[in-house]
């Protein structure tokens, strides 16, 4: 058992540890449940809760949060604008974002899959610096989609 100010006092029973807790005003809190014999300790449960839920959000608010932004292909997008969608392709992933480009096929274009493949491939390699491939080019239904990141 470990008291209130750390100090440890090996085999010791459990009404005593029992009574030194309560005339601390404190509890006893079974710390070690799997060694031998129990380690035990003399604290305020509350509080130790406290921290713990603090150090849990202090961590989880730490943590990077990534989220996957949308970027839309024609098959007849003109080079202006494939430019631009390039730039914000860049901006997306130096914030460390991914991305999912889509290319909706309607009416005729619908027969030019393998165009409309080859033409999200030569998307993503014009990307600098050269972004990773989570999600390879496929095609799902009238709708041809991929995801990369940085």
């Amino acid at each position: 058992m470990i008291d209130q100010n750390g100090n440890a006092h090996p085999n010791i029973a459990t009404s005593e540890a029992l009574r030194m807790a309560m005339d601390a005003e404190l509890d006893l809190v079974e710390v070690n449940p799997t060694a031998e014999p129990p380690v035990c300790k003399i604290m305020d449960y509350g509080q130790y809760q406290y921290q713990q839920a603090r150090a849990a959000q202090e961590s989880k608010q730490k943590s990077k949060k990534t989220e996957t932004k949308g970027l839309r292909l024609s098959f007849k997008i003109g080079s202006g604008d494939l430019l631009t969608r390039k730039k914000q392709a860049e901006k997306f992933l130096s914030k460390g974002n991914k991305i999912r480009i889509e290319m909706m096929l309607r009416g005729r274009e619908k027969q030019h899959t393998a165009l409309a493949i080859d033409k999200v491939k030569a998307f993503i390699a014009s990307i600098e610096p050269e972004p990773k491939v989570e999600l390879p080019v496929n095609k799902k239904g009238n709708t041809i989609s991929a995801i990369i990141s940085s």
